[in-house]
Order: structure tokens, then C-alpha cells, then sequence
């Protein structure tokens, strides 16, 4: 019988993985879950009022934890785009093509009351896929 491997985890310099405790990344199996991330980039939040600028933000520290796996964005199999406004919706679509359109994940966007944070529009999750092709 074959062992699974230990989950394998990554962390970030996000205080909020430290405050409440989770990791940015985790591999388990063939796939690896990216928490939410918002559009912080060095702790400062990018594109304030600009949910495109926001969503490219929030995609790129999804995908630079993906990095630590050795996994791009041709890995990506599902995307979550939560937004706090339906009017946002057409600019976080075209980031979203812009980075995925030859991929074409699974993807799921929905408009929530609001984040700790009343400034970040856009918060993301990621899973990728690291196993062989079929």
C-alpha cells in the first residue's frame, strides 16, 4: 500500500494568516486550495476603488502561491470571485479572461454584503490541479 503524503502548506507575510490561524496554500493530493486572497500587495491595498486593477492584484498572490508549488496558472481548474458590487462585475470578468481565457477553469462569482475591509472590492480563491494530464 502506497503512503499519501502530508499536506504541504504555504504561508505568506499576510498578518491575517497569523491572526486567525490558516494557510495561504495548501496541497493535499493532486490539487492545492488557495484561501481568499484580497488584493494587498506588501500589506497595501492595490487599486483602491478599481475592481480590474483589485482583481489583477488578488489573482496575482493566488497564483504566487501557486508559484511555491511549481504551478502556473495553466494548473488552475476553479476560480471564486466574490465582489461586494453587481455594478463590478464586467471588470472583474475581463481580468478574470485576461488571466484564464486559454485555461478556462470552473468558475463561480458572487456579490457578498462586504469584507473586513471596506476598501478590497474583490477577494478570490484558487484550486489548481498537480497531478498528470488525462
Amino acid at each position: 500500500m502506497t503512503k499519501t503524503p502530508a499536506p504541504r502548506r504555504v504561508q505568506t507575510d499576510s498578518s491575517w494568516e497569523e491572526s486567525i490561524g490558516f494557510a495561504r496554500a495548501v496541497a493535499a493530493g493532486d490539487r492545492v486550495l488557495v484561501a481568499g486572497t484580497m488584493p494587498l500587495v506588501g500589506g497595501v491595498l492595490h487599486g483602491e476603488g478599481d475592481p480590474y486593477e483589485q482583481t489583477l492584484a488578488a489573482f496575482g498572490n493566488a497564483l504566487d502561491a501557486l508559484k511555491r508549488f511549481g504551478l502556473g496558472p495553466e494548473s488552475v481548474i476553479r476560480t471564486r470571485m466574490y465582489i461586494t458590487h453587481a455594478r463590478d462585475v464586467d471588470a472583474v470578468g475581463r481580468a478574470h479572461k485576461e488571466l484564464f481565457d486559454t485555461v478556462r477553469p470552473a468558475a463561480t462569482l458572487v456579490v457578498v454584503s462586504g469584507f473586513v475591509d471596506s476598501r478590497v472590492l474583490v477577494e478570490v480563491e484558487v484550486e489548481a490541479f498537480q497531478g498528470e494530464p488525462a
